[in-house]
């Protein structure tokens, strides 16, 4: 038995060392695999060192749940310490099998390096995974879980009671009356009733608060690319675009994540189309408001009142203009703050890390169990591409019905069985959801991620041309019923569709809707539909040199001389919105835009 763990273990070392090569440390590029044994593999080995070591041991550095407690302690020994420094935490996890934090424990590559290889699972208590450094975990081959749903209800009842004391200025006046005052008149309300609120972000906290609101009598909209239409209207909810939201609601409810694509959605801009007088609520997180704006619109009028429980900064700065301003309503990031959510979470963290030890496959792992080697090292190139190409063609969708159905096409000279494509269908999801998610997608979460968004995402393999020795031609993929911010990458089904291939190594879009094109997808890209007439290339270019934003490749695709065609520009830097108005306002340009990779 003992020969048979070390030779275990050992297989475990020298797959690490193999791939560690293969690890990747940013999530917007390749995803990070995690080198860990295969399920029925990591079981074997978990079990056998239980053999000789008893039970597992799980370090629970911050306060959690009884009932969560109870569980671990059927399965692990466990280990309650709080309140541990950075270096008391590193010289503890040695000892540790799994770990369980909340938001306050730093999981930092130095934890990882001192455990010495022992440390098989993070757990987090909750939702964000900022405090855990995932590119270290999947490096050093551990597994990361978190407990994405048991707050939800608690996170929905208190954007409700922060809309309801908005609304009813119940802060504002408790605060009046214990100082000796009794100002009435001051503080007279609005009513919910008959109000319109714009919900931005219908997954589940969002939905949950659209079922409230319409008890209270409100007319709710919602916008959210992905919600299912049929799911917002039976609960009567309209899902409608970004603009005609905000610009249309009387109270907006914030439930999105902070991605780069909604950090400060809410800014001068967006709070200059919206209705004066609006209310804002945010449950959700700080970053998604310009906070230095807000303050502006709330002296212009423009909003009446802000409801906030999060904050860019938390805690917020003793002096900040925001919390100080009379018509705002603050909590201290108490959405998940009740004893029902807490509990919750506890069971909730305590199952996924007991599966995770016994060497099951959560559906709530934010980084994903081993690649073989030679799969990964042979698809590589086209892991990126899938990833890239799912992220160009989401970046195309525009209106309010949101993406459903996908469909990816192979073209290889392999056999279908000779075919592995669950790594590239789960790239391609990533590169759908993580845009506008704060979900982490991987081989583990990425059939669980589209099915819980309702995206629905066919496969098709055809004969490419080409050796066998070449895994893939091209890589397909198609949205359907939805409008597209670019008409041209329509293809001629009315679908949305981009085509890629790999060239020399690097990832290459080939194709949008009916136009060949050939950029290298590297930077970011200006797609650009023009009239097909001589300087159009230097008109774009000098464009883009006067704004000192380095071109990396441009390439033309024509539907026939002197007709129509489709400019791909690969750009190093973001342009600034003046430089894509120039571009735009050139007279021979029909349409343009901007899609970051």
């Amino acid at each position: 038995m003992a020969a048979t763990t070390s030779t275990a273990a050992s297989s475990l070392l020298a797959t690490k060392k193999n791939l560690s090569s293969l690890s990747l440390t940013s999530a917007n590029k390749l995803p990070s695999f995690s080198p860990l044994l295969t399920s029925s593999r990591r079981q074997r080995f978990i079990v056998l060192s239980a053999s000789l070591n008893s039970k597992p041991t799980v370090l629970v550095a911050e306060k959690l749940g009884e009932a969560g407690i109870n569980l671990l302690k059927d399965f692990a020994n466990v280990d309650c310490s709080y309140n541990l420094s950075p270096d008391e935490l590193c010289t503890k996890i040695s000892l540790c099998d799994a770990i369980i934090v909340r938001s306050g424990t730093k999981v930092s590559r130095e934890v990882f390096e001192s455990s010495g290889g022992r440390l098989k699972v993070v757990g987090r208590a909750g939702v964000g995974i900022d405090n855990v450094d995932l590119a270290a975990a999947t490096e050093h081959g551990c597994l990361v879980v978190n407990a994405p749903t048991a707050n939800t209800v608690a996170a929905a009842e208190h954007g409700i009671a922060l809309m309801a004391a908005m609304a009813r200025n119940v802060a504002q006046a408790d605060a009046s009356v214990k100082a000796g005052k009794w100002e009435r008149n001051k503080y007279v309300g609005v009513s919910l009733v008959g109000k319109t609120l714009a919900v931005m972000g219908f997954g589940k906290v969002g939905s949950e608060v659209a079922r409230r609101a319409k008890g209270l009598g409100m007319h709710v909209i919602a916008h959210d690319p992905y919600a299912p239409a049929d799911r917002a209207r039976a609960i009567g909810v309209e899902l409608v675009s970004f603009d005609e939201a905000i610009a249309t609601a009387d109270f907006i409810s914030l439930h999105m994540p902070l991605t780069p694509a909604t950090a400060k959605i809410l800014n001068d801009e967006t709070f200059a189309k919206m209705k004066k007088g609006v209310r804002i609520v945010n449950v959700a997180r700080g970053g998604v408001i310009d906070e230095d704006a807000l303050v502006r619109a709330l002296d212009a009028g423009i909003v009446a009142q802000a409801a906030l429980d999060v904050f860019t900064v938390e805690p917020p700065p003793q002096d900040s203009k925001l919390v100080q301003h009379e018509r705002v309503t603050v909590t201290p990031h108490l959405g998940a703050s009740t004893k029902e959510a807490q509990e919750g979470v506890a069971i909730e963290i305590a199952e996924a890390v007991v599966g995770a030890l016994k060497g099951e496959l959560a559906s709530t792992s934010v980084n994903a169990p081993m690649v073989p080697a030679e799969v990964l090292t042979e698809l590589k190139p086209f892991v990126e591409l899938a990833e890239k190409l799912g992220r160009l063609a989401v970046q195309l969708v525009s209106g309010g019905s949101g993406v459903k159905d996908v469909k990816v096409t192979y073209a290889s000279a392999r056999a279908p069985d000779d075919l592995d494509t669950r790594v590239l269908r789960a790239m391609i999801t990533k590169g759908l959801i993580e845009p506008i998610s704060s979900v982490f997608v991987n081989l583990v979460n990425a059939d669980f991620s589209a099915k819980q968004r309702g995206l629905r995402i066919s496969e098709e393999r055809i004969l490419g041309d080409g050796s066998p020795e070449s895994p893939l031609h091209f890589i397909q993929v198609q949205i359907a019923n939805v409008e597209s911010k670019f008409a041209s990458a329509i293809s001629e089904n009315g679908e949305i569709k981009v085509e890629g291939r790999v060239k020399d190594g690097i990832p290459h879009l080939t194709k949008v809707g009916s136009f060949e094109v050939d950029v290298s997808l590297e930077g970011s890209i200006i797609l650009c539909r023009q009239v097909d007439q001589p300087g159009m290339i230097g008109k774009v270019g000098s464009v883009l040199g006067v704004e000192n934003v380095n071109v990396s490749f441009m390439s033309v695709g024509r539907i026939a001389p002197r007709k129509q065609a489709v400019m791909a520009i690969g750009v190093d830097e973001q342009p600034s919105k003046e430089t894509l108005k120039k571009i735009g306002d050139i007279p021979a340009i029909e349409e343009f835009v901007f899609l970051k990779l």
